[in-house]
């Protein structure tokens, strides 16, 4: 079965090039000009979703963070396409839980390169998942790695795929300290640039989500990070 990728930009242009080569890639296309077209199509499951940042109606942040707020879609993956090339815009990109950002104008190459790199990472994570301990609990913090769930006692914690995927990693290792940079290779992969700052967003994230039981996680200054024993 094709993968399918939605794309949403509101330049015509644009959209019909990135469809094109998508397809030419083998991909099945789904296309939305606006926010709001965006949030009715993604209802289709897409693979992945390439999201312009500017947009009317509702731009790409609003887009990203509904999408991932919604436990039907936050584990599709997010790529932001936008011409804010700035560390700041990059940043509230990855707080929001997009996987990747690139910054126009497109290289149609460097762009399907990480397409593909990002399906890679989601089936290899998945092939991964569904190895070795199913359930983990730490405390009062269940982990459940088949459904994607998190939960403490009976309250549900939503997070975003990759503070997903960062925290089943740290727990799996608990109690040995784990780098930042062998946190980006696993959760991000090898080839994808993004700096060691987006590791220590996301796990900001994850301690302000889990609340006072946040503390499991430990910093090892110039190190990495650490899930207590």
């Amino acid at each position: 079965m094709k993968e399918t990728i939605l794309v949403v930009d509101d330049d015509a242009d644009i959209l019909e090039m990135l469809k094109y080569n998508l397809e030419k890639e083998g991909y099945a296309v789904l296309t939305a000009k606006n926010g709001k077209t965006a949030l009715e199509e993604v209802k289709r499951k897409p693979s992945l979703v390439l999201l312009d940042v500017m947009m009317p109606e509702m731009d790409g942040w609003e887009v990203c963070k509904r999408l991932k707020r919604d436990e039907k879609t936050s584990d599709i993956p997010v790529l932001f396409l936008t011409a804010k090339g700035s560390e700041v815009d990059e940043v509230v990109g990855l707080e929001l839980g997009a996987d990747d950002y690139i910054v126009k104008p497109l290289s149609v190459r460097k762009l399907l390169a990480r397409v593909k790199a990002v399906l890679r990472r989601r089936e290899a994570t998945e092939g991964r998942q569904t190895d070795g301990e199913d359930i983990i609990r730490i405390d009062k913090i269940e982990i459940n790695i088949p459904n994607y769930t998190v939960s403490i006692g009976s309250k549900d914690v939503t997070l975003t795929r990759k503070e997903f995927e960062t925290l089943v990693y740290l727990a799996q290792h608990r109690g040995r300290v784990v780098s930042r940079e062998v946190l980006l290779n696993v959760v991000w992969g090898e080839n994808v640039h993004v700096v060691d700052r987006t590791v220590d967003v996301h796990i900001s994230k994850i301690r302000e989500k889990l609340g006072v039981h946040g503390e499991i996680i430990e910093t090892v200054k110039g190190v990495g990070y650490r899930v207590k024993a």
